[in-house]
């Protein structure tokens, strides 16, 4: 094949694959473009777990800041829109156990409800109240130098969390 005959193949190729309409995931949005301040609220915490609250809400608050979307305000009335909700569940579950019937698996699940809501509008943009994040971690029941890491899995869970919340606001999903 000549050079030049490959020269108009990659230039037919370059052509088809910037009409196609593949866009950078993440940069993409349903939402309406006067939404530029966001207001997060510290979610609800309807649970008998303490702190998993402050954790899921600083994990919303740094994966909003990474994505660059909106600015994120400390008022309601700085705000376009507010994001908020609660969080329903939290249960602690053993799920592995050694031969003396001791735990040695916990498995964390956190049921959330969350809803993006439009102060111009008066309208809920975007909702949804059933995100479910499961985080399982093992416990060395012989181990002198024993280390809980149930709050280690409740960070992994929020960021889980976080991650596909923000996902699922952005594209619409």
């Amino acid at each position: 094949m000549s050079t030049l005959m490959r020269w108009l193949c990659l230039l037919a190729a370059a052509t088809l694959a910037v009409g196609c309409g593949y866009a950078l995931v993440g940069r993409a949005s349903n939402l309406p473009s006067h939404v530029k301040s966001v207001h997060l609220s510290t979610l609800e915490n309807q649970t008998r777990r303490s702190q998993v609250d402050q954790i899921l809400t600083r994990a919303l608050s740094e994966e909003l800041v990474t994505r660059r979307r909106f600015e994120i305000v400390d008022s309601e009335e700085a705000a376009d829109a507010v994001l908020d909700g609660a969080i329903l569940r939290f249960d602690l579950t053993p799920i592995n156990f050694d031969a003396e019937g001791r735990a040695t698996e916990y498995q964390i699940t956190i049921n959330v409800r969350v809803r993006f809501f439009d102060l111009a509008e008066e309208a809920v943009l975007w909702s949804n109240d059933r995100y479910v994040y499961k985080e399982s971690y093992p416990v060395d029941t012989s181990s002198a130098d024993y280390f809980d890491q149930e709050q280690q899995a409740i960070e992994e869970a929020a960021e889980q969390f976080a991650r596909n919340m923000v996902i699922d606001l952005l594209e619409g999903f």
